[in-house]
């Protein structure tokens, strides 16, 4: 599903959020708190959005992994055009399973995943796994969907995501997977914001928080490694 919009991904993300997603990662970056010299994993970085902001920063080295091979592609295909040679060389992409990351214990000083946790088959698992790759002290950013709770822009929001972006999205893709009347249904279907913030806490991290964004449309969750 996810490899037949790979091509209109980014498209697509722009206009649907009418050019708010690359704000929401940038204020992820932020949160992030990087510093000279650290790892980055960003974990189902489709076309490498986060990613490369991530590469804009101190760090040393930033890892981009995900589950679909064409994803990936668009990344690595994006990388030098969009970071040149020198900040480009920071970034690995590579195949990844958010619940069974090929990386050592405590590999990592800051762990990421925007709007791919929904569509992790275990997130608990994959909690535990970031937990599990970052060094004590490292912090996990999660951005992920949610519905606002403020009534009137909740009604918005749920005949935009419902009605109007399953369509529009479908003809700007070309997708007859059935990928953008998944993608929506899955944010009503998923954990509210307080389960996932307890399933953070619960997972090995301390001092975890949610911040709204854009009026609760989306939400930044962050925490830090214990220990």
């Amino acid at each position: 599903m996810f490899a037949a919009i790979a091509g209109s991904y980014d498209l697509n993300n722009r206009v649907h959020s009418i050019w708010q997603d690359q704000m929401w990662r940038r204020y992820a970056v932020k949160a992030a708190g990087v510093r000279p010299g650290e790892s980055v994993l960003d974990i189902a970085c489709g076309t490498g959005d986060l990613t490369e902001l991530f590469a804009k920063t101190e760090a040393a080295r930033v890892v981009g992994g995900d589950f679909t091979p064409a994803m990936l592609d668009k990344a690595r295909e994006k990388a030098p055009r969009n970071l040149g040679a020198s900040l480009a060389s920071k970034v690995t992409y590579v195949e990844a399973d958010a619940t069974r990351l090929a990386f050592p214990d405590a590999s990592f000083d800051v762990v990421s995943i925007a709007f791919g946790i929904r569509n992790v088959s275990d997130p608990a698992a994959a909690v535990r796994e970031f937990a599990r790759v970052l060094r004590p002290g490292g912090r996990l950013v999660i951005l992920e969907f949610d519905r606002p709770s403020f009534a009137p822009m909740r009604w918005f929001y749920d005949f935009y995501c419902g009605w109007v972006m399953p369509r529009t999205a479908t003809i700007i893709s070309g997708d007859r997977s059935g990928a953008y009347r998944y993608l929506p249904a899955s944010v009503g279907s998923f954990m509210p914001r307080r389960d996932l913030s307890d399933l953070i806490s619960r997972s090995g991290f301390k001092e975890v928080t949610s911040r709204g964004l854009s009026l609760g449309i989306c939400v930044c969750y962050r925490g830090v490694r214990a220990g």
